[in-house]
């Protein structure tokens, strides 16, 4: 989907991914110590403002204004000491470019691109990376076709935690985990979602499950 089509599913409807963070950055990311975190193709903002919640300065990219504006509104109503951590750019997570002093965490979640684009982004994520920062990446695995629910029903734009390191071989980075996980769904809602919203409940809880890939990789410092 391009950033048209985007803002016409997020004009469609209100928080189409919810407001609470994805689990597996809860579950990753929870201890970090805060720094300067980018967040790409940050939809409606839900794990930048979680991030910017723990004292990170966040800057949320994406190529929806639709969703850009739903994140400045949520930004709005909240406390000042938060929202002022909250930086948002409208800009393409294949393109973008990054400061020259990095940032301490890269968080890409969900993005649905083909593989060649994939590449693309992610290597120019991992160039972002300040020494001793942090790179998560989240997504659909290629297994949900068959073995989840929920998600894109286009293998193209789903991927396994191999092809993640595939497409960043040669980066520098050290990989500390890569490995398929288990979100729950909330199977009552129906919902075939872009990015892990509706994993209401923990992770490797019981019930319908969606399979995910989940790569966590941090530069040497």
């Amino acid at each position: 989907m391009d950033s048209r089509a985007w803002d016409e599913r997020y004009a469609a409807s209100e928080l189409v991914w919810g407001t609470g963070p994805n689990a597996w950055v809860v579950r990753e990311l929870a201890g970090l110590a805060p720094g300067r975190a980018l967040d790409l193709a940050a939809g409606e903002g839900r794990n930048s403002i979680w991030l910017a919640g723990l004292g990170w300065e966040v800057t949320g990219l994406d190529f929806s204004t639709v969703a850009l504006g739903r994140a400045e509104r949520l930004t709005a109503a909240l406390p000042d000491e938060v929202a002022d951590r909250l930086t948002w750019r409208h800009g393409d997570a294949r393109g973008f470019e990054a400061p020259p002093e990095g940032y301490d965490l890269v968080v890409v979640a969900y993005l649905q691109i083909p593989a060649e684009d994939r590449r693309a982004a992610l290597r120019r994520a991992a160039a972002a990376l300040a020494p001793g920062g942090t790179l998560l990446v989240v997504g659909h695995d290629s297994s949900n076709l068959t073995e989840g629910v929920g998600g894109p029903q286009d293998p193209a734009v789903l991927y396994a935690p191999e092809d993640v390191l595939a497409d960043l071989a040669g980066a520098g980075l050290r990989t500390v985990r890569a490995e398929r996980v288990l979100r729950p769904v909330a199977a009552e809602t129906g919902h075939r979602d872009r990015g892990g919203d509706q994993d209401r409940g923990r992770p490797g809880g019981g019930g319908a499950v969606a399979v995910d890939a989940l790569v966590r990789l941090e530069r040497p410092a």
